[in-house]
């Protein structure tokens, strides 16, 4: 197994995610097979609990792991399937290992944090990394692990420690035999240093092992440099001290991924107009610039930076990683268009050397108005701003995302601020289509009930995610949700029977779940080529109360998609619309740039209207 480990300087925020990311997709480019670690070292066992306005989105996996966001990258720009145990965080490991201290399996002994809790990361991490992720058979070749925070914060010490000693325990392991002998009447220490075999250990007393594992493990840091207005001078003494911060705790960069405003002579990740530019100047950076490369060197391939005519730079970082898998290079086209997710098409559909791809840069504009409760904070909803890209781009439309703040759509803000309620009444009415992501709590509810109403009397397009589907059943007269008013006397929607309403953290119904369409003559269904069902992404506590359906259907909504059940209520529509559609999970956590999202699809299809002559083309599931 190799190791690529991102760890990052001076300040938080400068897109180690992205880097990680990128480097994974350059090696997947190569050929071999990548899975992905993020290291959260906070005390939270998961995101779970986290308020979007501090943390941004709450990624959901399949298994149901409520993680960090940088795992849906992870996800999309590698296109694999992880899982909660690709999170690391401290109250994790610290809980496995409080854990086991409680069954007696540390013997007595004094538990600390060296060795067990730094033995404990590492076992997470040589455990995990060896589980494949891209639904193949056998262990992926490179594990790229993320550090989150930035060297010197205190509550990651213990995984830069255990991060120290893992480069030095995945190589070739080095046995050194420490003796002595008496020389004229003086003791003298022989060290004497022999290839180790792990399965038959030399029995000679007493013996001192040291691992080298150089061959197997890369470090790029990723720093700051910034650039002086004053001047426009680039200055690297925050880099500098950042990397000796590092190196004091064991720790050697062997490359350093430099953020800055403008692009230097380095492997440099200057600022682009998007994430997906990241990888190509990784792969192609300009030509005055190195470029960061797989090569083959006498059955060895190494990772560092070659100068644009294909010899060594002086500036750079070897790095002897021995790549057994190693199948051709790819060579990624330059990128032209603004919209640049593109470029993993060519990962997805073709490793062919030397291949290029034709990318027409979209021209025409689509306007999402997004209504939610958390804008101020555009991460908050950022796999949904990845899916309506990706439906765009198969589209060749460009999205342009209107930010309306639900609760200035409502009557009270009319009074209190009437510029933003007359500001987002205006960017509402200028939508082509309107989305309503999920979210909890009461407020800003009214102005979502007020988007979803205004989408359904003028015929635009409209789709609800989560609470933006149960919205369109609070609309109607007196109806109410437990959640908001726990007495109320027309629970329209109410909480889960198996909820806890003790406990917070890993207590919704989380993860994939099966959805049966019951019946085929729907727009759902067709956008999903029409499938019996579909595994999608839950995460909720709320529902529609199964009691009211009849009710509800009387009133012109059909609720056509359920759970195996067939008493939870997963998809509705309302039929007498061009397209209006609520679900329960959340379909832009498995929307890929290749592949995207089916009812984004179908919103952004209708919002241009192009749904009608795609639903015919593939009635028969082409």
């Amino acid at each position: 197994m190799k190791y690529v480990l991102v760890s990052g300087g001076v300040v938080s925020g400068l897109g180690k995610g992205v880097t990680a990311s990128s480097i994974g997709v350059v090696l997947k480019a190569c050929g071999l097979r990548v899975t992905s670690i993020k290291i959260d070292p906070y005390l939270n066992t998961d995101a779970g609990t986290m308020s979007p306005f501090e943390h941004g989105e709450v990624f959901v996996l399949d298994d149901g792991g409520e993680v960090d966001l940088d795992l849906g990258n992870y996800e999309r720009f590698l296109d694999v399937t992880l899982t909660r145990d690709n999170n690391i965080t401290t109250g994790k490991i610290y809980q496995s290992v409080l854990d086991k201290e409680r069954r007696g399996e540390f013997l007595g002994k004094t538990v600390q944090v060296v060795p067990h809790i730094t033995d404990a990361i590492r076992n997470w991490i040589e455990s995990v990394s060896s589980v494949p992720v891209d639904g193949k058979e056998g262990s992926p070749d490179v594990c790229v692990i993320e550090l989150g925070g930035t060297v010197g914060d205190i509550e990651s010490m213990p995984f830069i420690e255990a991060l120290r000693q893992l480069s030095f325990s995945v190589g070739k392991a080095v046995l050194c035999f420490l003796s002595f002998i008496e020389s004229a009447g003086k003791l003298v220490l022989i060290l004497d240093a022999v290839q180790w075999n792990p399965e038959a250990p030399p029995r000679t007393l007493p013996r001192v092992r040291l691992l080298c594992g150089q061959d197997n493990f890369c470090l790029v840091h990723v720093s700051l440099i910034p650039v002086l207005g004053v001047v426009g001078e680039q200055k690297t003494k925050p880099t500098q001290h950042s990397v000796r911060e590092l190196r004091a705790l064991g720790l050697t960069p062997h490359l350093l991924a430099c953020r800055s405003a403008q692009a230097g002579n380095i492997l440099n990740i200057h600022d682009v107009p998007n994430i997906w530019h990241v990888p190509l100047l990784l792969r192609s950076p300009p030509s005055s610039q190195p470029r960061f490369r797989v090569r083959r060197d006498k059955g060895k391939f190494n990772i560092g930076l070659y100068g644009s005519n294909g010899t060594k730079a002086s500036s750079e970082f070897r790095v002897g990683l021995t790549w057994t898998d190693l199948k051709v290079l790819c060579y990624l086209t330059d990128y032209e268009s603004s919209v640049s997710a593109l470029l993993l098409l060519l990962i997805y559909k073709s490793g062919v050397r030397g291949q290029r791809l034709m990318i027409i840069s979209p021209i025409q504009l689509v306007r999402i108005a997004m209504v939610g409760k958390y804008i101020g904070l555009t991460d908050s909803y950022l796999s949904v701003v990845k899916a309506l890209l990706h439906a765009c781009i198969a589209c060749s439309l460009k999205p342009s995302v209107d930010w309306i703040a639900a609760s200035d759509l409502e009557d009270d803000s009319a009074k209190l601020t009437p510029e933003a309620h007359a500001a987002a009444w205006e960017t509402l009415r200028g939508a082509a289509c309107v989305l309503v992501p999920g979210g909890f709590g009461d407020r800003g509810v009214q102005g979502m009930i007020l988007a979803a109403k205004y989408a359904r009397e003028n015929r635009i397009p409209y789709l609800g995610i989560c609470l933006g589907m149960q919205i369109s059943v609070l609309g109607l007269e007196r109806a109410n949700s437990t959640e908001f008013d726990a007495e109320t006397p027309d629970p329209v929607v109410f909480f889960m029977p198996e909820g806890s309403r003790t406990h917070m953290g890993s207590t919704m119904r989380l993860g994939s779940r099966r959805t049966l369409f019951q019946t085929p003559d729907c727009i759902t269904s067709k956008l999903y080529h029409n499938s019996e069902y579909v595994d999608e992404r839950h995460r909720h506590r709320y529902e529609v109360n199964p009691e009211v359906i009849v009710k509800l259907e009387e009133a012109d909504l059909k609720f056509v998609g359920k759970d195996e059940s067939g008493r939870r209520m997963e998809i509705l529509e309302l039929p007498t619309h061009p397209f209006y559609v609520g679900v329960q999970f959340h379909p832009e956590f498995k929307s890929r740039p290749g592949r995207p999202s089916a009812l984004f699809l179908g919103l952004i299809l209708a919002a241009t209207g192009q749904l009608e002559s795609y639903l015919n083309k593939h009635q028969n599931g082409s």
